[in-house]
């Protein structure tokens, strides 16, 4: 009896000190090494590489364990059960891109109640989560793009969009802006199909920007979202001989873009440093560990995120002002 209480009392104590990191979010624990998991829409595709890059980097100079992990295709149900493994791993905070908000709510709920930091990017809409950071706002990133689009069209003719998938906020944000940019400023312009999905997919975007030269010869201009779309779109433009005549702009990586912005079949991309993006999450996920919360003119120490601006609305809401155009000019100046 006796050497069962001796081992009872450290059992115990385990159990309450347990109790005490995941007392409730956002608890100033001391000074420590925390454990955060960033969980992106999408494994092994060059924007997320990238993004691993900055989430390694905080690491190695703070001392915290952080990792990346993604499913290996964009599928909410993976990345639900991502989040589920590593809230049973007992991380300290998840850093989190949804493939789709709407998915992530209940895991996250569920993550958030047991005491874990949740910072959410692109992801301007999410509930279950204690802090959102976006790069820029996304209405004007998507009107930006369409500017560009409108002068290499000629300010008219018709035109497609490209979501990675219609249950992506931040695409379908850039979408709205740039549709509402095209109405009130180019009427010559047509929108001459729905918004197509492409599934963070370069090669889907290839096939269907094929479809789409079969079904619209007359069309002048994509417009891309997802990091995968200017490659693939402006691959078909290549292969079809049409850089003079249809003109692909989007989000995008050099890495993936070079010789498409070479040949001219891609015009312009714009992205914002998923490294940079990644590193900006999990040091507002320590701040929040340590039970400081960010606020109006913060200064991360971050190239696009030195006087974030926090939304009037949703206060845990935080935008930067780190877009980057990138053209055939200018491109060498980004390795990645």
């Amino acid at each position: 009896m006796r050497r069962t209480a001796i081992l009872i009392v450290p059992m115990l104590a385990a159990a309450l000190l347990l109790s005490c990191r995941k007392s409730g979010p956002n608890v100033a624990a001391g000074p420590r090494p925390y454990t955060i998991a960033t969980i992106v829409k999408l494994d092994g595709i060059a924007w997320f590489e990238r993004m691993r890059e900055g989430v390694q980097r905080f690491g190695r100079e703070t001392g915290h364990k952080c990792f990346l992990l993604g499913p290996a295709q964009a599928d909410a149900a993976l990345q639900v059960q991502i989040i589920e493994d590593v809230i049973a791993q007992g991380v300290d905070a998840i850093c989190v891109v949804p493939f789709s908000v709407e998915a992530l709510e209940p895991v996250l709920r569920k993550a958030r109640s047991q005491g874990i930091v949740v910072v959410s990017h692109e992801a301007s809409n999410q509930v279950n989560t204690d802090a959102i950071i976006e790069p820029f706002d996304n209405l004007a990133y998507g009107a930006h793009l369409m500017d560009h689009l409108a002068h290499h069209m000629g300010a008219s003719g018709q035109y497609a969009v490209f979501v990675g998938s219609l249950t992506s906020k931040s695409h379908n944000e850039w979408i709205d802006g740039a549709i509402a940019r095209q109405k009130g400023k180019y009427p010559q312009m047509e929108l001459v199909t729905e918004r197509i999905e492409e599934y963070d997919n370069q090669n889907t975007a290839y096939e269907k920007t094929k479809e789409l030269i079969r079904a619209y010869p007359e069309l002048k201009g994509i417009q891309g979202s997802a990091s995968t779309t200017a490659a693939g779109a402006g691959l078909a433009v290549e292969e079809k001989g049409l850089q003079e005549k249809l003109a692909v702009v989007g989000s995008g990586l050099v890495s993936q873009c070079r010789q498409y912005l070479v040949s001219g079949s891609t015009k312009l991309i714009s992205f914002w440093d998923p490294a940079d993006a990644g590193y900006v999450m999990n040091k507002i996920a320590v701040m929040l560990l340590e039970g400081k919360r960010p606020s109006d003119g913060l200064d991360l120490g971050v190239p696009g995120y030195t006087q974030l601006r926090q939304d009037t609305e949703k206060p845990n809401l935080f935008y930067g002002s780190a877009w980057v155009d990138v053209t055939r000019q200018n491109m060498d100046a980004y390795n990645f």
